[in-house]
């Protein structure tokens, strides 16, 4: 087994992260089993790194976000103001990460984290702050509320499309992973996906009568 602190050792956790929790659950998974995957012979070796089940965990995720912020930006940079377009440069970018094995068992843990981005507080995440993802959050809500939608429900919609977005391509990362034959090709696949969250940021409003708050 390798040495706790030896070369490349932080490296080898976090890819045995990405398929430990890939496979078993972001938190059904033991670190103890992170730790072996990796060939340490320290169970403190997670603690060693990256001092909590969460720091690891952040590590995983902050490698993934590099990537996909590396399609984003100029995908962003150069999208118009307009629902579709923006949604476009979000399933584009995130759909890169099927493109590899390591990108499929990340696509798979992120969707498990898909409420934690801060989108309903309209506050990013510490790890979202200033990046593109947020900016691209940013101007799609700006694109709802010029077209007249309210705040509260903006903002439960946004939440709701990108997490219709992460599961999607959760489940497609999870057919390739497990050698399924999808129903439909990947390109098909992404433009039903960027035209089917369309619709649903663009949705008309319910009656005023049909979203009164009920008591419980």
């Amino acid at each position: 087994m390798a040495r706790t602190s030896g070369p490349g050792t932080r490296d080898r956790l976090i890819r045995a992260a990405e398929e430990i929790f890939a496979a078993r659950g972001v938190h059904g998974a033991q670190l103890r089993d992170v730790v072996a995957l990796a060939g340490q012979a320290n169970p403190s070796a997670v603690q060693y790194h990256f001092g909590s089940r969460a720091g690891l965990l952040d590590a995983v995720m902050a490698g993934r976000q590099a990537r996909t912020e590396g399609v984003l930006t100029p995908l962003l940079a150069a999208a118009e103001d307009e629902t579709r377009a923006l949604v476009g440069a979000l399933v584009t970018a995130e759909a890169s990460e099927l493109r590899t094995e390591r990108g499929r068992r990340c696509l798979r843990i992120s969707a498990q984290l898909s409420h934690e981005s801060g989108i309903r507080a309209r506050t990013p995440h510490p790890t979202l702050a200033g990046t593109a993802y947020w900016r691209l959050i940013e101007r799609i809500a700006d694109r709802l509320g010029a077209d007249g939608l309210p705040g509260p429900l903006l903002l439960e919609r946004l939440d709701l499309a990108l997490t219709v977005v992460g599961a999607a391509l959760a489940d497609r990362a999870r057919q390739y992973l497990d050698g399924i034959e999808p129903l439909t090709g990947e390109a098909l696949f992404l433009a039903d996906l960027v035209e089917t969250t369309t619709a649903l940021l663009r949705a008309a409003q319910p009656e005023q009568a049909h979203h009164r708050k009920e008591l419980p």
